[in-house]
């Protein structure tokens, strides 16, 4: 890794993770595409690169929210226990069966779109929704995880328009997302430098380009969570319906 490619990946990591940790996303979902287009990072090693950047940058936000109370809790657990058993899975699956992008894609851009487009709608005086189920949040965050080990997405990218648009608060949301998708990229990360030792090609992380990302995600992100106490309820769902829209455009063009 040149000193050009690290201070790219610094400032990318540093600027996405501003823009997205106020509402629970990592940016690793927009960190994909820039280290394949721009830094070049091979595939399948753009994955656990990708997770990597999610355990660095992760403690900036997370450290934030500590501190003003608000990690931690049932949803936090409940996200937990499914996204960490689908992330193995999801590593598995990329190694081994290396299944095609387009129709992930795809599948991403018709889950987001819709739901970003209904955040950004007005607010009408209407019965609230009831949040789901735990049973149903468990098995979603189990899936979210599969996609995360598959990809190398942060959770937080499906999980918080999906939850957000059930009717919870994006307060409650963030760091549950962002703290379940911290835990997953952790284990997602030791389970390809694992397979990385049995399997031949490019499956270990670009450690170097994944810490210097990491870095600049460390520091978005804890400017990201300061915001987020600032901003109200209204702002952040927007905010979050705009990232679901920019997502989902972004794999329909890539797809």
């Amino acid at each position: 890794m040149t000193w050009s490619t690290g201070l790219l990946g610094f400032a990318a990591g540093l600027l996405i993770s501003v823009a997205t940790s106020p509402v629970g996303v990592s940016g690793a979902v927009f960190l994909l595409p820039v280290q394949v287009s721009v830094l070049g990072v091979p595939s399948p090693a753009v994955t656990p690169t990708n997770l990597l950047f999610n355990v660095v940058a992760g403690p900036g936000a997370l450290t934030r929210y500590r501190k003003t109370g608000r990690l931690g809790g049932p949803l936090t657990r409940l996200l937990i226990m499914g996204t960490v058993p689908g992330v193995v899975v999801g590593a598995v699956v990329r190694v081994f069966a290396v299944p095609g992008p387009e129709v992930f894609r795809l599948l991403v851009a018709g889950l987001l779109l819709p739901l970003g487009i209904w955040l950004c709608r007005p607010a009408r005086d209407s019965a609230p929704r009831r949040p789901p189920s735990r049973r149903t949040t468990a098995v979603l965050a189990l899936g979210v995880g599969i996609a995360g080990g598959i990809y190398g997405i942060g959770g937080g990218s499906l999980l918080g328009p999906i939850l957000v648009g059930r009717g919870m608060p994006v307060a409650t949301v963030a760091p549950a997302a962002l703290a379940s998708t911290f835990v997953t990229s952790i284990v997602g990360a030791v389970t390809y430098a694992l397979l990385s030792l049995t399997t031949s090609g490019a499956v270990a992380p670009e450690w170097l380009l994944g810490l210097a990302c990491g870095l600049g995600g460390l520091v978005g992100g804890y400017l990201g969570a300061r915001l987020q106490p600032l901003l109200p309820d209204t702002v952040l769902r927007l905010l979050l319906g705009v990232l679901a829209i920019a997502i989902g455009t972004l794999y329909v063009v890539q797809a």
